[in-house]
């Protein structure tokens, strides 16, 4: 039979509990993100495989595969993403060490005199100067009832995830900046060799025009012509140079080494390039991009604060337990410099046994709107979580759909460039064989020449804008990132009021 001093306690706090219930905010359920990336009706050419994670190995560069290796290896933006990672899991174990069972060990002695006009004068206990020495265990238990601690490591892990996702997308950055870097290399070496055959054809025309000049068949004006040429030649060599220079700086700084610590890289022909869109990328993007998947897991953090910050609505109920041992005697023991008189070495006697329970309900009565105002921050917090998730999607999509796009035009212009070179050969070949036949002189056939080394060099730049595009289109594509599938939410968060 419950005795009416128990049923005092137990019926205001019975009251105060389903009052704290009561109050409480509703569960926030879990927000509708965009499943697929906008991508219908947009005229792109589609039935390509997506990007595995190496790919740069499909280009068959051993020198880019070095590069890549390097930079993945001691790239100081990829280690500063690495410390973000390592940072966030030490946050996982920080939110699950503070949750479950504490405990906690002490130790203390201490010597203490007494005041002469204090409440227990030495006059009245018979000495001026006491011990006092502890030793003790103290355990500490919360009884997560209402997931406050799991959605707060939940949260934390979430977050990590984040973390890991974000890292992947800096990979990526590093990984596109060092191939773009290395192809326009390429395409600068290339184009540097076009344009020195091309200042010596313009070089050999100067002459003749400058000798038509002396011997009075051209007006002056054919000269000043070619020098021109020569000129614009020139200027071209030196700009090409110095990009080719700059490129190589900006590949030694990616790498985070010295210029002269970059690995020996020869000239060589730039590579195919065969960019078209995954036909399921529409389906596929928001999984297969890691800024995406770093929004998506920020979505899912955001949404287990949201529980954590209800809970607190909710009692908190502990258990503490304490066991050691206490002794206090008067006296100046060895320990201080006495005699030995006031030993404290019957602290461990079975009598200085000291144990002890306490188990605590918390309640929140009045908190003057706090735990209201930190729910709403934790909706804004999730709003905004969400915002933002829907933002990088549109964003991938008309990245990747803008990528797709261009590809296909500058398939069209280099295919149509390459009619030009091809009919640039043709004409070159005709004034070869007029030039060995005496009917035309050197002029034409030079002429000829310098107008098909213009028209190779557009078709290498042409091709070099082409490889551009195909690797932000892979970048587009999330460069062979794959999100881990997100869990589903945990069933007693869904029975909890």
């Amino acid at each position: 039979m419950t005795s009416p001093r128990l049923r005092i306690v137990a019926m205001p706090a019975l009251a105060l509990l389903v009052a704290s219930c009561a109050f409480a905010p509703p569960k926030v359920a879990p927000p509708h993100l965009q499943p697929e990336a906008p991508l219908a009706g947009l005229p792109v050419p589609t039935g390509s495989h997506w990007p595995v994670a190496d790919w740069w190995r499909a280009y068959a560069d051993p020198q880019l595969d070095t590069l890549m290796s390097a930079a993945l290896r001691q790239s100081p933006d990829l280690a500063l993403a690495e410390a973000r990672v390592t940072g966030a899991e030490q946050s996982v174990r920080l939110a699950a060490a503070q949750a479950g069972l504490r405990i906690d060990g002490s130790a203390q002695v201490s010597r203490q005199r007494m005041s002469e006009h204090g409440l227990m004068p030495p006059q009245l206990v018979g000495f001026s100067w006491y011990n006092q020495a502890d030793l003790g265990v103290q355990f500490r238990y919360d009884f997560d009832w209402w997931g406050k601690h799991r959605a707060r490591v939940d949260s934390a892990r979430d977050q990590a995830r984040a973390a890991a996702a974000q890292r992947s997308a800096a990979a990526l950055a590093i990984q596109h900046a060092v191939a773009d870097a290395y192809f326009g290399w390429l395409a600068d070496e290339a184009r540097l060799t076009l344009v020195t055959q091309a200042l010596g054809t313009q070089q050999q025309l100067q002459k003749l025009a400058q000798l038509r000049v002396t011997r009075g068949v051209d007006l002056p004006d054919s000269a000043l012509e070619a020098n021109t040429r020569v000129a614009a030649a020139q200027q071209a060599q030196t700009a090409l140079r110095s990009s080719a220079e700059i490129r190589k700086l900006a590949l030694a700084a990616l790498l985070g080494v010295a210029p002269s610590a970059l690995p020996p890289l020869t000239p060589r022909a730039l590579p195919m390039v065969n960019a078209q869109l995954p036909a399921d990328a529409s389906i596929d993007l928001a999984a297969r991009r890691p800024d995406i998947a770093a929004s998506r897991w920020q979505v899912e953090a955001a949404l287990r604060q949201t529980d954590a910050a209800r809970a607190q609505f909710f009692p908190d109920f502990s258990l503490t337990a304490l066991a050691g041992l206490s002794s206090t005697n008067q006296g100046t023991p060895a320990l201080f410099g006495g005699h030995g008189g006031g030993s404290l070495g019957n602290v461990f006697e079975p009598g200085s046994r000291v144990f002890g329970i306490t188990p605590a309900l918390h309640l929140p009565i009045f908190e003057g709107g706090q735990l209201k105002a930190a729910h709403g921050i934790s909706r804004a917090q999730l709003d905004a979580a969400v915002a933002q998730y829907d933002a990088a999607v549109f964003h991938a999509a008309r990245e990747a759909g803008s990528q797709a796009l261009a590809a296909q035009q500058l398939a069209t212009r280099r295919a149509q460039q390459q009619a030009q070179v091809a009919a640039g050969e043709r004409l070159y070949a005709n004034a070869q064989a007029r030039l060995r036949q005496g009917v035309r002189d050197a002029r034409e056939s030079l002429a000829s020449r310098a107008q098909l080394l213009q028209q190779q060099d557009q078709a290498v730049a042409l091709h070099a804008q082409a490889l551009t595009t195909d690797l932000a289109l892979i970048q587009a594509l999330g460069g062979g990132y794959r999100m881990p599938p997100v869990a589903t939410p945990h069933p007693a968060r869904s029975q909890k009021p």
